[in-house]
């Protein structure tokens, strides 16, 4: 038997592995699994669900102090103090509670869970929508892919089929009550079916199903501001514009993020591997996402200043439209105020009014447009009394006006 032995070999492979650390794939696992799925009254199936986009954070069971010569793994302490005395207050003396009114309300452990028990989890249609009904803010979390599950209920693959191949064919999407497991606050959710998407590089990219699309409350929807109306870029700096992004474009168009890999991550699992491999913990972390600005300055530079050009000028062009509109606005709002200035509302006082134009003001029922100072010495002058609110001297006046003339 030979055996390779050479230095060569033995590099590739120790490269090999810390490649294989770096990338560090995460299996998908099932987010629930036989989930209760009622498309109808007394008609069920069992679904599973995954999390199909989902944040990769480093998986911390320690802090490292990088800050002295060499690293080292902090130990932590937490000790919660009585805010009067200042000791140490034990787990068996915490007690969680509520204000309501002013008054703190205490509740057992028993009866916090009974406060989150919204009843078992599950999955209901309660109604079905054209998908053209969904807005695009809508859009509040990321979706549930979901998939059936034969362990339960047989058959559950054969109707979970037909009700996406309804939805697809129909663009009909489902409207649903959702809790995802034990004590999850309850969610509304538009179950929307998805054609499968190959690619020629990645293979599958958009899997065929349904999937659970988190709708908003009516809490979690707020008014749009009050916004200027947008303006408009010309024709001219649009396709200067285009010939920039023209530039910058990816290579053969497309995003691929599997190049460019966390940063944050990858700081973590190098400071890992620093320490295992007894090596020197690097200064700076290997960013691929920072931009190639010299790259970039080079390809779309010139393009870019012709540009910045354009858009000044016609800045400043706009700029000045704006300032002979407001002028001229503030012209007419001047004239127009001063005309309202001029016109003066002369009103005839009940001091001296003829007899027939009483008669026409009571009948008419326009005593109430005269001030209450007025009505007074009106009152006054015909020996009535003058207590009362307005309502009181209107009715005293239109009575003396029945009986006296």
């Amino acid at each position: 038997m030979n055996f390779k032995t050479s230095s060569g070999d033995g590099i590739s492979l120790l490269n090999n592995l810390v490649s294989d650390i770096n990338s560090k794939q995460v299996a998908k696992r099932s987010l629930f699994s036989n989930l209760p799925f009622e498309i109808g009254p007394d008609f069920k199936i069992t679904v599973k669900g995954y999390n199909i986009i989902q944040k990769q954070v480093p998986t911390r069971t320690c802090f490292i102090y990088l800050e002295g010569e060499v690293a080292q793994v902090v130990v932590g302490e937490t000790t919660k103090l009585a805010e009067d005395t200042c000791r140490g207050v034990d787990k068996v003396e915490i007690k969680k509670a509520y204000k309501f009114g002013g008054d703190v309300v205490l509740f057992t452990p028993e009866e916090q869970k009974e406060l989150k028990n919204f009843g078992p989890p599950g999955l209901r249609i309660i109604g079905f929508k054209p998908q053209s009904m969904l807005p695009f803010w809508a859009s509040m979390n990321k979706s549930t892919f979901i998939y059936p599950s034969e362990e339960d209920y047989i058959g559950s693959t054969r109707v979970f089929a037909a009700l996406w191949q309804k939805l697809l064919n129909d663009k009909k999407m489902g409207i649903a009550w959702y809790i995802a497991r034990r004590n999850a606050t309850p969610a509304l959710v538009a179950i929307l079916p998805s054609n499968e998407k190959l690619e020629a590089t990645n293979g599958q990219v958009i899997p065929q199903g349904l999937w659970l699309y988190p709708l908003p409350f009516a809490d979690d929807v707020r008014p749009t501001p009050d916004c200027p109306k947008p303006i408009t870029a010309s024709d001219k700096l649009v396709d200067k514009m285009r010939t920039v992004v023209q530039q910058l474009q990816l290579p053969k168009g497309t995003y691929d993020p599997s190049k460019y890999p966390n940063p944050a991550l990858q700081w973590h699992y190098r400071i890992l591997q620093a320490m295992a491999l007894d090596e020197e913990v690097p200064e700076t972390p290997d960013d691929k996402t920072v931009p190639k600005y010299k790259q970039i300055n080079k390809r779309t530079g010139e393009y870019v200043h012709e540009w910045g050009l354009i858009l000044d000028e016609q800045s400043r062009a706009h700029e000045d439209e704006r300032k002979t509109l407001g002028g001229v606005k503030r012209e007419r709002e001047d004239s127009v105020g001063a005309t309202k200035k001029k016109v003066r509302v002369s009103a005839q006082s009940l001091d001296g009014i003829s007899t027939n134009d009483l008669r026409s003001t009571v009948a008419a029922g326009n005593l109430t447009k005269f001030t209450v100072a007025d009505l007074r010495d009106f009152c006054s002058a015909k020996g009535l009394s003058t207590g009362g609110k307005k309502g009181d001297l209107v009715d005293r006046i239109e009575q003396w006006v029945e009986k006296s003339l």
